[in-house]
C-alpha cells in the first residue's frame, strides 16, 4: 500500500463532469489499495473571478480580504469532489486549510506553509477515507485565512506529500508531461521522461507553467518525487505509475545527466523592464533602489548597472552617476513605480523609465555544468535572426536573455533547433 497525493489543476475541475471524471480516477487509485490524499484547484476561470471582485470593490483592497474572497474557489471545488466520490461509493471528506491546519506565515497573497499537522488527516486516511483539500490556502496563527499565490495548488499538494511522508505526488494537468519547449510554437518540442530539481525548477522560474517555482523549490527540499502528467487521456488510461508522464527527480535518478546539454527552453512574457537614470554613483545607492522593492515583496530579476558617467552639479563641480536597468513581474509594475516614486528622494534618481513590452528568453540544462560555449552559442544564434539582447542574467544551469516580445517565438524556435532539441534531431 502506497500513499499517494493527487493534484488536479484548474481544468481538470472546470464543470461537474470534469469533476466526476476526476472522481473516477481517484476511485481507481484507491481501488488498487492506495491512501489517496486529492488537492484541487479552483474552476478555470474561477479565480480570475473573484480577483475582479476585489479589484472592483476596491482597487487597493485589503490584502486579508482578498485572501478571504479567492479562497472560496477551491473550497468550492473541494466540497464538489467530496461529493461526487461519495456518489460512486467513495467514503470521502473535505478538509479545508484551517481544519488540518496548514500553518502559514502573514504574508497575505503570498503566504509561506510554516507546518501541517496531519494527524487527524493520518487516522481519516487509515480509515480507509479519500481526503480532499483545497489547494492554494492556509491559516495564520491568528486563524486568518492566508492564500500562496498564484498556483499555489502545486505548492499545497507538494508540502502535503512531504508532511505525510507521501510516496509520490502526482501533479494532473492539462499537457501530459514537461516539453523541451513550448510545443504550441515548436511542435517538434519532446516529451521529457525525468528532469531534475534544478532544472524544473530554473524552467519553472523563467517561465515554464507547469509547475510553480515555489512548489518544485520545496519537492527538491524535501525530496518529494512528483510526476506531471494529463488529467485528459480517458477513463481507460492506466494507471498514473505507468503512465509516460515526467517524472521530477534527483541526479541520482538520471542515467548521465551531461549526455543532453540542454534540457528545456522557457519564455516569459510576464516581465517588465525598470531604468532609473543619473544614480548616484556611490556606496549604499543601488540598496537604497531595492530595499523599498524588497519592503513591498517585489521580486527583482534581471539587473544591470552602467558605467558610471560624470556629470557636473549646481556647485560646478563634478559628481560621478549611473543607469540602473532591472526587471519585476509585469503585474508588480505599478506597486514598483509607487515604491520607487516615494523612495526618489533616498535614491537620487533622475528619471523612471519602464518598458513592459519584453520578454525573458532561457536555455537551462545540468549539462551546461561541464560544457563551455552555452552562453557563447545563444547570443551567436540571436545575433544572427536579429534579435537584440536587452539584458543578461545566468546561472550555474541557466542563461537568460531580455528581448523585445514580438520577437519571443522566433527566438524560441531558433534556439531549440541550434541546441539540437527538434525530435528528429534527438534519436
Amino acid at each position: 500500500m502506497a500513499r499517494i497525493v493527487m493534484k488536479f489543476g484548474g481544468t481538470s475541475m472546470a464543470g461537474i463532469e470534469r469533476i466526476r471524471s476526476v472522481a473516477a480516477r481517484v476511485k481507481r487509485e484507491a481501488a488498487a489499495g492506495n491512501q489517496v490524499a486529492v488537492v484541487v484547484s479552483a474552476m478555470a476561470g474561477e479565480t480570475d473571478r473573484l480577483v475582479g471582485f476585489c479589484r472592483e470593490a476596491s482597487p487597493l483592497y485589503d490584502p486579508r480580504e482578498y485572501d478571504v474572497v479567492v479562497a472560496a474557489g477551491e473550497q468550492i471545488t473541494s466540497g464538489l469532489l467530496a461529493i461526487a466520490l461519495q456518489a460512486i461509493g467513495v467514503p470521502a471528506r473535505s478538509w479545508l486549510g484551517w481544519q488540518l491546519p496548514i500553518h502559514t506565515d502573514e504574508a497575505f497573497a503570498k503566504a509561506r506553509i510554516g507546518t501541517i499537522d496531519t494527524q487527524a488527516l493520518d487516522a481519516s486516511l487509515s480509515a480507509g477515507e479519500v481526503a480532499v483539500i483545497p489547494g492554494f490556502q492556509g491559516v495564520t496563527a491568528d486563524g486568518r485565512i492566508t492564500t500562496l499565490g498564484r498556483g499555489g495548488s502545486d505548492t499545497s499538494a507538494v508540502a502535503m506529500a512531504a508532511a505525510m511522508k507521501a510516496d509520490r505526488c502526482d501533479i494532473y494537468t492539462d499537457v501530459d508531461g514537461v516539453y523541451t519547449t513550448d510545443p504550441r510554437i515548436v511542435p517538434r518540442a519532446r516529451k521529457l521522461a525525468k528532469v531534475t530539481y534544478e532544472e524544473m525548477l530554473e524552467l519553472a522560474s523563467v517561465g515554464a507553467k507547469v509547475l510553480q517555482t515555489r512548489s518544485v523549490g520545496l519537492a527538491m527540499k524535501e525530496k518529494v518525487r512528483v510526476q506531471v502528467l494529463s488529467s485528459f487521456t480517458g477513463d481507460d488510461a492506466p494507471m498514473a505509475d505507468t503512465l509516460p508522464g515526467t517524472m521530477i527527480v534527483g541526479e541520482e535518478e538520471i542515467e548521465d545527466v551531461e549526455r543532453q546539454l540542454i534540457t528545456g527552453i522557457a519564455h516569459d512574457k510576464n516581465e517588465a523592464k525598470i531604468t532609473l537614470t543619473s544614480v548616484p554613483d556611490k556606496p549604499g545607492s543601488v540598496a537604497s533602489i531595492f530595499e523599498p522593492l524588497a519592503a513591498a515583496n517585489i521580486n527583482v530579476d534581471m539587473i544591470i548597472q552602467n558605467i558610471a558617467h560624470r556629470s557636473p552639479s549646481t556647485t560646478g563641480a563634478s559628481s560621478s552617476a549611473t543607469d540602473v536597468t532591472f526587471t519585476v513581474p509585469a503585474a508588480d509594475l505599478p506597486r514598483s513605480i509607487e515604491a520607487l516614486n516615494q523612495a526618489r528622494e533616498t535614491i537620487g534618481f533622475g528619471e523612471l523609465i519602464h518598458d513592459m513590452r519584453v520578454a525573458k528568453i532561457s536555455v537551462v540544462g545540468v549539462g551546461m555544468r561541464s560544457h563551455a560555449g552555452v552562453a557563447s552559442s545563444m547570443f551567436t544564434t540571436l545575433g544572427a535572426r536579429g534579435i537584440n539582447i536587452q539584458a543578461i542574467s545566468t546561472s550555474e544551469i541557466k542563461v537568460s536573455v531580455l528581448i523585445h516580445e514580438d520577437e519571443t517565438e522566433l527566438a524560441v524556435r531558433v534556439l531549440h533547433t541550434a541546441y539540437g532539441l527538434d525530435a528528429d534531431e534527438a534519436a
